[in-house]
C-alpha cells in the first residue's frame, strides 16, 4: 500500500506533471467534493511561472468540466429531490435560478454554493451549453482574479 501511495504521489507531482495534475484537481474540486484547486494552481505557477496562461486555461477547463458533471448530476437527480419540493427555501432558490436562467451559472465560482448551483441548473433542465458557457466565464474570472491576488501577496519569480 505504501509503495502504491508513493508511486501515485510521484505521478501527481506538480513539477513533473503540472498541467495534468492541475486539470484533475480542478475537475474534482468542481464536483460536490470539498477540494480547492487554487492552491494547486498557485503552487504550479510558483514552480513554473512561464505556464501562467496555460495553467489558467487548464484550471478553467477542468473546473468547467466538473461543473458540467454537476449539471448532469442535477439533471438526473430531479425525481430524487421531489420530496423537498414544498420547502420554502427550496422554492425560493429554484425560483431565483429559474428567473436568472443560464446566466445564474456565472456564480458557479462561488465557494460552497457554486458547485451545487450547477447541479440545480441541471435539475431545472436549464439549457446545457449556455450554462456551460456561463460556468466557464465565471470560473475563468475566478482563477484569473485569485491568481492575481495571490501573486500580489506572495510575489516571487513571476
Amino acid at each position: 500500500m505504501e509503495a502504491w501511495l508513493h508511486s501515485l504521489m510521484s505521478l501527481l507531482a506538480l513539477p513533473t506533471y503540472g498541467l495534468s495534475t492541475l486539470f484533475i484537481v480542478s475537475f474534482i474540486s468542481a464536483t460536490l467534493l470539498p477540494l480547492g484547486s487554487e492552491p494547486a494552481l498557485f503552487g504550479l505557477l510558483k514552480l513554473n511561472p512561464d505556464l501562467f496562461w496555460p495553467a489558467i486555461l487548464v484550471a478553467t477547463a477542468g473546473n468547467t468540466l466538473g461543473g458540467m458533471v454537476d449539471w448532469w448530476i442535477g439533471y438526473g437527480a430531479h425525481k430524487a429531490v421531489d420530496r423537498w419540493k414544498h420547502s420554502s427555501v427550496h422554492i425560493k432558490a429554484l425560483d431565483w435560478l429559474q428567473r436568472l436562467g443560464p446566466p445564474g451559472c456565472l456564480l458557479a465560482w462561488l465557494p460552497v454554493v457554486g458547485d451545487p448551483l450547477c447541479a440545480v441548473a441541471g435539475w431545472l433542465k436549464l439549457p446545457f451549453w449556455p450554462c456551460t458557457l456561463y460556468m466557464a466565464i465565471g470560473k475563468f474570472l475566478r482563477y484569473l482574479s485569485m491568481t492575481w491576488v495571490l501573486l500580489q501577496f506572495f510575489p516571487g519569480q513571476l
